[in-house]
């Protein structure tokens, strides 16, 4: 507990183990092959380690958040309310994270390693980043703190979100009511995202609601015409939790290293994945040279 309420990711850890049993299961029945050793095995290591360092970094993110709060522009007391307002208030945050996260190299860096998985089953979700916390990403939050949102309800749904965004990692459910999918992010919304198909790339940034991504243009329908193919533009191939940790790093500083100058450094640093002097192979330019393809074939 911290502040009085829950972690909602510990109280969830053994629901999380009983569907990824249960996943296995359908899978089998089914006769799809969901998960691969290796691979899940190093999704549990990503995981575990995440939420170590997690621990490590915690008290200094609660401190800042507490330190924020202390200049608060509402006093928000810790009701239904409050929390119902901070439900899409931390949504909106979450959005404009995780694409910031995939729009500039360096956040990416620190998020690529959960989308290196070639398979797409609910171990996935737990392919977590040991990096975040040092590239400063939590600094997002803070800005609900100065709105008025106590800290302790911040963190609680964070734990919420990340309790959420687990159930989607799945392909054993194919679309949910109209309605549901209308509003919120699934499991076909959230393939989507994890897909490097072209026209799938770098889209479906919600974290629960996907009104988000229908509002600032970023949204793609699942179609079935068009399977989910998952991993990164170009995969790994290891298994190696260090390499998937931190390959990307290690690509940044050699890029950074043989730059030409101070606008190169800049860009290989700050703009985003795939951004070379020449326009390298961002998902802008990877999109264009589809559509480009699409044209030239009919």
């Amino acid at each position: 507990m911290m502040g009085g309420l829950p972690d909602p990711v510990v109280y969830a850890i053994p629901a999380f183990i009983a569907l990824a049993v249960l996943e296995v299961l359908v899978a089998r029945l089914r006769q799809q092959e969901a998960y691969e050793l290796r691979d899940t095995a190093t999704s549990l290591t990503m995981g575990l380690i995440n939420l170590v360092q997690g621990i490590a970094f915690g008290g200094l993110i609660w401190a800042s958040l507490e330190a924020v709060h202390g200049f608060r522009l509402l006093d928000l007391p810790l009701t239904l309310w409050t929390w119902l307002a901070l439900l899409f208030a931390e949504d909106f945050v979450y959005y404009w994270f995780h694409r910031l996260s995939h729009e500039h190299r360096i956040w990416w860096a620190a998020h690529v390693n959960h989308h290196s998985s070639q398979h797409y089953n609910l171990s996935t979700a737990l392919r977590q980043t040991w990096t975040g916390n040092l590239a400063l990403t939590w600094i997002l939050w803070l800005p609900l703190a100065l709105i008025g949102f106590p800290p302790a309800l911040i963190v609680f749904q964070k734990g919420v979100s990340l309790v959420y965004q687990f159930l989607i990692h799945t392909e054993q459910i194919r679309r949910l009511p109209a309605w549901f999918e209308a509003v919120f992010n699934t499991p076909s919304h959230h393939r989507v995202h994890h897909a490097t198909n072209p026209e799938y790339l770098d889209r479906n940034y919600a974290g629960i609601f996907i009104i988000w991504d229908k509002l600032f243009g970023s949204f793609a329908a699942e179609r079935d015409e068009e399977p989910c193919r998952y991993g990164i533009v170009k995969n790994l191939g290891r298994f190696n939790p260090l390499i998937v940790a931190f390959h990307e790093w290690i690509e940044i500083g050699r890029d950074v290293a043989r730059a030409k100058s101070w606008r190169e450094r800049f860009g290989y640093i700050f703009g985003p994945p795939g951004w070379a002097p020449d326009g390298g192979r961002t998902a802008e330019v990877i999109r264009a040279e589809a559509r480009l393809s699409q044209i030239s074939n009919t």
